[in-house]
């Protein structure tokens, strides 16, 4: 685009004193009244949305910075209710063993990556499931490429942890070692830990990990918020952030220096979770940070067996997976959360956890209130459809994300009996009895490309487009439907529809320029567009080098 050279060199970039035109685009926009409008202008003043309109507009602003967009697709920037950014950045600088088709795949990766450092091992990515037998791998697996340096890797869904026995020594893991609840140390036949320990038994490793410095968490910051600009996100939900993140996140946000919006949830697990409650809901003047919602952790993940399920799995035998607490510690939590004006944010992913998680909701909303803080169920992947009707009468928001139904098609299909998957990522279903839908990736457990997730939400097929017509189709959404769950619905899960997620009079001139119209290109071609601009506050923040 020819007017971004100029706009470079121009020190009015960091300013919002004038008034700025952005004209000849073929613009789209959510509307807060539930349509999609069309323009081909936008009207920009002090970082806000005046005006958007036809070619005419441009006329009423004689005196407006004039910008030709050269019949660019414009959109709002996308908005990613469900991520981890810290993850995500660390994922840029870690081993990153995603998409391996083998253990020895694996192994030659860390091998290679382990050559020069020194000290703990740190990668992420596996997925068993991809492999030939889709068996768990073992220590000794990792041992035959490193077994001087201890090795950690997070499966791909960060719920469980495949280390090697040098990690093991150092964290003192022996044959009586037992399982705490909530968690689940793999044994071999001999009864010793096989190398594999599954959620709130991650810990016992993790622990022993060095502690992230303030320094990096600033760098991956940074790499996170170069990489999710570059993809056309202007804004995350950051799930689950521990008391350092926290500190870290506030500096920035008071230096004014963070690199794009940040909704961050506290964890809930965090030793000093209540020092954080105790410091109140935070916001900045220009809504780059917002803090005022808790995670709660109910359940694990599908893959490594760790939803949990009502009843049981169909690839285990008299297994119900884990829930990581219980009913009563979650009525705890969310009274805890809702005394200090902050909503609870809970990850469920199994019918079990959804139901108890529902329960707990509706027993402390009656006792003590709460029910207008816009909690959520982050993920709700596998609900009966007696409990999905809860979600609506109990005001709570179905945070989902829609490549994991793409991602995990084959797997759930093994993993689950079709009963069990009668009310699985059922987005639709969420949307036809008005359930507000907040979309995302869960990044950096999938990609963080929000087409992708569009591109999930629409066709319900993989990149080859299979299975043909969509898995469990019913399901599908329109391309208005989602892009709205990627705007509006994550603005409102936030408390911010009046600030973001559409381009409306008076809300922050956040939005994205693309390759392609989102609207028209072949619904085979939503998954290849590619970002060439991004902009937050009428500020360019990112631009697609040619």
């Amino acid at each position: 685009m020819k007017f971004i050279i100029g706009l470079l060199a121009s020190a009015s970039l960091s300013c919002f004193a004038n008034t700025t035109v952005i004209y000849n685009v073929n613009g789209y926009t959510p509307t807060y009244k539930g349509d999609t409008k069309q323009f081909s202008t936008l009207v920009i003043k002090d970082g806000k949305v005046v005006k958007t309109g036809n070619d005419s507009l441009k006329a009423s602003y004689p005196d407006a910075t004039a910008l030709d967009g050269e019949q660019a697709t414009l959109l709002p920037g996308l908005i990613d209710a469900h991520g981890h950014v810290i993850g995500l950045g660390n994922n840029l600088s870690q081993l990153d063993v995603r998409n391996t088709r083998s253990v020895d795949e694996v192994g030659k990766k860390l091998a290679e990556f382990a050559k020069d450092k020194q000290g703990w091992i740190i990668g992420r990515g596996w997925n068993q499931e991809q492999w030939p037998g889709a068996q768990f791998p073992t220590a000794a697996d990792l041992d035959r490429y490193v077994k001087d340096k201890p090795v950690v890797l997070s499966r791909v869904d960060g719920h469980a942890v495949w280390v090697n026995s040098k990690a093991m020594a150092l964290a003192g893991i022996e044959k009586d070692t037992r399982s705490p609840t909530g968690g689940e140390i793999l044994k071999l036949d001999s009864g010793l830990a096989s190398g594999v320990f599954i959620d709130k038994a991650e810990t016992l490793i993790t622990q022993h990990v060095p502690k992230a410095s303030h320094a990096s968490i600033n760098t991956a910051l940074d790499n996170a918020g170069k990489h999710l600009l570059s993809l056309g996100i202007i804004s995350t939900h950051d799930a689950g952030i521990d008391y350092d993140t926290w500190q870290v996140y506030k500096e920035r946000a008071e230096q004014g220096t963070l690199p794009l919006r940040i909704v961050a949830m506290l964890s809930a697990s965090d030793p000093k979770l209540d020092t954080m409650l105790k410091a109140g809901r935070y916001k900045d003047m220009h809504d780059y940070m917002s803090i005022r919602s808790v995670k709660v952790y109910a359940d694990g993940a599908l893959g490594s067996r760790g939803a949990a399920l009502i009843d049981e799995y169909a690839d285990r035998k008299n297994y119900h997976g884990l829930m990581l607490e219980t009913q009563q510690k979650l009525e705890q939590l969310f009274t805890l959360s809702f005394e200090n004006g902050f909503s609870a944010n809970t990850h469920a992913i199994g019918d079990k956890a959804n139901r108890i998680v529902l329960d707990a909701y509706e027993k402390v909303f009656k006792k003590s209130g709460g029910i207008l803080l816009r909690n959520r169920i982050e993920h709700a992947q596998i609900v009966t459809p007696d409990d999905i009707p809860r979600f609506k009468s109990l005001k709570i928001i179905p945070s989902m994300q829609p490549v994991h139904a793409t991602s995990d098609m084959h797997m759930a299909e093994q993993r689950l009996t079709d009963k069990q998957l009668t009310g699985a990522y059922a987005w639709k279903t969420f949307l036809e009895q008005g359930s507000i839908v907040a979309a995302g990736s869960d990044f950096p457990v999938e990609l963080a490309d929000p087409f992708d997730g569009l591109y999930s939400a629409i066709t319900r097929m993989d990149h080859n487009q299979l299975p043909k017509g969509g898995w469990r189709p019913k399901e599908l959404l329109s391309r208005d439907e989602a892009l709205r769950a990627f705007t509006l619905g994550g603005a409102y899960a936030a408390h911010q529809e009046f600030k973001l997620g559409s381009l409306e009079q008076g809300k922050w001139a956040d939005f994205i320029l693309i390759n392609k119209d989102y609207f028209t290109v072949p619904v085979s071609q939503i998954h290849d567009i590619k970002v060439k601009q991004t902009w937050i506050g009428g500020e360019l923040k990112y631009q697609r080098d040619r």
